[in-house]
């Protein structure tokens, strides 16, 4: 199971975006669980997935929120800001599974 992680300011602007990357992962047979979160709850969600990917709305903390994943092994990336923009989940989800490796 590929554990997924979104994570923008509030949570609601990835929230179309999961359900994208959602339809696409069962369209490919993965099983996958894709959730999104406000940064406010980064540090008790993030121990539970593989990869975090960030909205290009907080981008700026990038550095900050992959120093505090290190520790569980969890990288951290910026969604592309036209994948994000256009809500291209399954480049979205091609992008969080090579982090995941």
């Amino acid at each position: 199971m590929n554990k997924i992680m979104l994570c923008c300011s509030s949570g609601m602007s990835t929230s179309l975006l999961v359900k994208k990357m959602k339809e696409e992962a069962a369209k490919r047979g993965l099983a996958a669980e894709i959730n999104a979160f406000g940064a406010s709850e980064f540090d008790a969600q993030m121990p539970h997935y593989q990869v975090v990917l960030l909205g290009p709305q907080v981008k700026y903390m990038q550095a900050e929120l992959a120093g505090r994943a290190a520790p569980h092994g969890v990288p951290v990336a910026v969604i592309d800001m036209i994948d994000y923009g256009m809500q291209r989940g399954d480049k979205v989800l091609d992008h969080a599974l090579s982090l995941i490796g």
